[in-house]
């Protein structure tokens, strides 16, 4: 099969469309012909040298896509050869195929044509399980969304809004907060010309943010506390603003307030399935019901990922990028 093929750490002309051993369904396992993928910022961390994949699984880039199984492992019985799925990975979404656990498998939501569910699985999983399963976020919670244009942001601030969520955004531009607000984000910071920590506090009274979910890391840490409500509860997802920062104890203590770090891809299998299952039964219906759609910002072949990089990378796109195979 063809893949894209990391050649050396560095920009994204290093990635190319290469010819690799086919995946093998093992014991639990599925093989998926992919119609598509889609590009995460891990995807970009990983091509840089910075976040390489967890032991046993696969080195091409890639955490999730959608297509037809096409073989089955040892073992599997709830699934069967022809299945259209969606799936979370490990790695290996930008090939032809990839073999995934059966636990990873999510149907394809009612009325979404089968490319198009490739953009949902790691959006999906990430918010559910950070903002639910994690967070707690409840109705009637102020839940404040680092980068609100992005494929994340424009997911999580949906699944607030089903949950009757009230909803803060921050983006660079007036085009991604528009955005935003047609999702249902109803607090809008450009965080060019503004301090997400005096709007927050403003809005809400001087109570600030129950929930936050963050992309940015280190340079958002210190205000990030600063903008949590009693008993508040910080969801760090990505470390685009660094790694290392400094907590201030006090100001946790002194809130009640948590800080959770999850990072989707390093947990076990088990959890996966877990979070899987509970995506399907709990975010999967409102998108049929159309409370929830994915928002796709650019559409381009497999073999042309580099470009998608590159697209990513400039922060121009809102939503999602798709890779369409290039069969």
């Amino acid at each position: 099969m063809r893949a894209i093929v990391i050649a050396a750490p560095g920009d994204p002309s290093v990635l190319s469309w290469n010819e690799v051993p086919d995946p093998q369904a093992g014991p639990g396992e599925v093989v998926i012909d992919i119609a598509a993928s889609a590009v995460n910022r891990a995807d970009i961390m990983q091509r840089q040298g910075h976040y390489p994949p967890p032991p046993g699984a696969s080195d091409i880039l890639g955490l999730e896509c959608s297509g037809t199984i096409s073989e089955l492992g040892a073992g599997v019985t709830s699934r069967s050869v022809g299945d259209q799925v969606t799936a979370l990975l490990a790695g290996g979404g930008y090939a032809d195929r990839v073999a995934v656990p059966v636990g990873q498998l999510m149907s394809v939501p009612a009325p979404i044509p089968l490319v198009e569910a490739a953009s949902l699985p790691e959006v999906a999983c990430t918010v559910w399980s950070n903002l639910v399963m994690t967070a707690g976020l409840r109705h009637g919670q102020w839940l404040l969304v680092h980068g609100g244009g992005s494929g994340v942001g424009t997911m999580a601030i949906q699944v607030a809004r089903a949950l009757g969520a009230r909803i803060a955004v921050t983006a660079g531009s007036a085009e991604k907060l528009d955005a935003c607000a047609a999702l249902g984000a109803e607090l809008l910071i450009n965080y060019q010309h503004e301090d997400f920590v005096e709007v927050m506090t403003e809005a809400t009274g001087g109570r600030g943010a129950d929930v936050i979910l963050d992309n940015m890391g280190a340079a958002y840490l210190e205000r990030n506390v600063s903008a949590l409500a009693f008993g508040g509860r910080l969801a760090v997802i990505g470390l685009q603003g660094g790694v290392k920062g400094e907590l201030n104890l006090g100001a946790l203590l002194r809130k009640n307030a948590t800080v959770h770090a999850r990072s989707l891809r390093a947990r076990p299998a088990g959890e996966k399935a877990a979070i899987c299952a509970e995506v399907e039964r709990s975010i999967w219906p409102w998108i049929s019901a159309g409370l929830i759609s994915p928002v796709i910002g650019a559409r381009l072949p497999m073999d042309e990922a580099a470009e998608a990089h590159r697209l990513l990378e400039s922060g121009a796109v809102t939503g999602k990028i798709l890779l369409t195979a290039s069969r």
